[in-house]
């Protein structure tokens, strides 16, 4: 009977896991988003328009949101939420005010790099 319910335990724990970032996580995808926010005289590009930093994180907050239990790293969010536009496939792009652009994968996996807990 032990054995069954320690069992029991061990599944809910990796089903809560599943369901959830655990916290280092969430630190990891938080630091990314204030890292879009924080850029100064930056331009956010997602499907060819041009959006400023603040409404740039509001929108990948907002997929992180929708994308619910699909997201549990930091690696999952720039998967699957800050990287290419779900609705047309079209990568998202970041232009700095010197006018190089990279793409936002490539900022935020270096970002990701740079996390320090």
């Amino acid at each position: 009977m032990r054995i069954l319910i320690s069992l029991f335990l061990v599944s809910l724990g990796v089903l809560a896991s599943a369901a959830a970032p655990i916290p280092l996580e969430e630190k990891k995808i938080d630091h990314l988003i204030a890292s879009i926010e924080s850029l100064q005289n930056a331009q956010f590009i997602r499907n060819g328009v041009a959006y400023e930093a603040k409404a740039a994180a509001d929108h990948l907050r907002l997929k992180r949101r929708m994308a619910g239990s699909r997201v549990a790293t930091a690696e999952d969010f720039i998967r699957l939420c800050a990287s290419v536009s779900s609705m047309s496939g079209t990568p998202y792009q970041i232009r700095f005010s010197d006018g190089r652009v990279v793409s936002s994968e490539t900022f935020l996996r270096q970002r990701l790099a740079e996390f320090v807990p």
